[in-house]
């Protein structure tokens, strides 16, 4: 798996490209946890439209994101889900805990026309 990261629209927006599996699991939790330690964010967006799959293990990281940016007074956004990653979220009932838009101009407020 892939992970970049940019700044953009006073957030910061984590790429993912791949398979979140268990074994990439824990480099996107230390990633998740090294942008929250590291000041200030109000805002984390994850973009998945480049997420080929997700297992359980991956869902557990957005969790731990969830509850780092509430207790920092942010919020864990995400973005762009695929089909069967938007299945997978749907089954386990993530789709309620999380505010999910279809893009990222959506999700950062950049799609409104001026």
């Amino acid at each position: 798996m892939e992970i970049t990261v940019e700044e953009k629209n006073r957030a910061s927006v984590l790429r993912l490209k791949g398979k979140l599996t268990a074994i990439e699991a824990p480099e996107l939790e230390n990633e998740v946890r090294r942008l929250i330690g590291n000041g200030e964010i109000g805002r984390l967006l994850i973009d998945m439209k480049d997420l080929e799959y997700i297992s359980s293990a991956g869902l557990r990281v957005f969790l731990i994101g969830a509850k780092a940016m509430k207790a920092k007074n942010g919020e864990l956004l995400l973005c762009a889900l695929r089909e069967n990653v938007q299945e997978v979220f749907d089954i386990s009932g993530f789709t309620a805990l999380f505010k999910i838009f279809p893009s990222e101009e959506a999700a950062l407020g950049l799609d409104v026309l001026s």
